[in-house]
């Protein structure tokens, strides 16, 4: 069993590697300059490390030092987020949806119009997180996967069916046929992520009986945020889910290639957060959403 350090330790220390003095820290935990001094020495001799560099000045933070402060930014950061929201929480109503970045910036932000005159009497609150970060806490949590047996409520939000896109300039530039393109020569916009959860070019082109081209050039970007606002500005050709960039579609921003398209069992499922089955908002902002996604 893994004992952690004392939290008075860990905050004194927090506190002085943020500020840069023991005084500065002293007055934001309410004790005294000692007292911090004690706290982080104390927190050395449990860790078996120097924390600070104290043989020159000014002090300076060891490696160790900056790995621990590190560490905390992210846990103190969440700790933070948290309590904030349930204060406010407290004082108003508030629906937080928490949802894939990929599903924020091309979905629900050219919605949220809608979303707020359709509950004016709420405050929506919309927390964004790429594929692999530490889940954060939502009312309304919108996944991207495969469909979770056993998770009651769960409901599909967007459709199936995954295809190519690409902006105008781009087929201009390179004379690509929408109707017929020939993707031999072009550049596939995906990301690292896909080979896991999200369908790749090597397997979109597997669902759809197609050899992958060995011409073609695949460019690799860490978000689907990312892989769009390059196809947006011209520098190859995406996969869309269905559904996603039909904002885009429609202005002509994008343009789907060809009619070939792959079916997956992935995409996008929302659900209420465990315990909130009570809260009548949830329901309704969840039940908003999926009647949105199936239009």
């Amino acid at each position: 069993m893994r004992q952690l350090p004392s939290f008075s330790g860990l905050t004194a220390f927090y506190a002085a590697a943020r500020h840069g003095t023991l005084t500065a820290a002293a007055q934001e935990l309410n004790v005294s300059q000692p007292a911090v001094s004690r706290r982080i020495a104390a927190l050395e001799a449990d860790l078996g490390c120097n924390l600070f560099d104290r043989s020159r000045k000014p002090v300076r933070m060891t490696q160790f030092g900056r790995d621990l402060l590190r560490a905390l930014h992210g846990g103190f950061g969440q700790i933070e987020t948290a309590v904030a929201q349930i204060r406010q929480a407290a004082q108003t109503r508030v629906v937080t949806v928490t949802a894939p970045s990929g599903f924020v910036a091309f979905w629900l932000i050219p919605r949220l119009g809608e979303l707020e005159d359709a509950f004016p009497e709420l405050s929506i609150r919309i927390i964004s997180q790429e594929y692999g970060e530490a889940a954060r806490p939502g009312d309304v949590v919108i996944r991207f996967g495969l469909s979770s047996e056993g998770v009651a409520e769960e409901a599909r939000l967007l459709g199936e069916e995954v295809f190519p896109v690409a902006s105008p300039l781009y087929l201009d530039r390179r004379g690509i046929d929408p109707a017929r393109p020939d993707l031999s020569h072009s550049t596939l916009l995906t990301m690292e992520a896909a080979r896991t959860h999200w369908h790749d070019w090597p397997s979109w082109f597997e669902e759809t009986g197609q050899a992958m081209p060995k011409t073609a050039k695949v460019l690799d970007f860490s978000s689907y945020s990312m892989v769009v606002n390059a196809g947006l500005a011209g520098q190859g050709v995406c996969l869309c889910w269905d559904g996603v960039l039909d904002s885009f579609l429609e202005t002509g921003a994008m343009v789907r290639l060809g009619g070939v398209g792959a079916i997956s069992a992935r995409g996008y499922f929302g659900r209420m957060r465990d315990g909130l089955a009570a809260e009548p908002e949830v329901r309704e902002i969840l039940d908003w959403i999926v009647e949105m996604g199936a239009k």
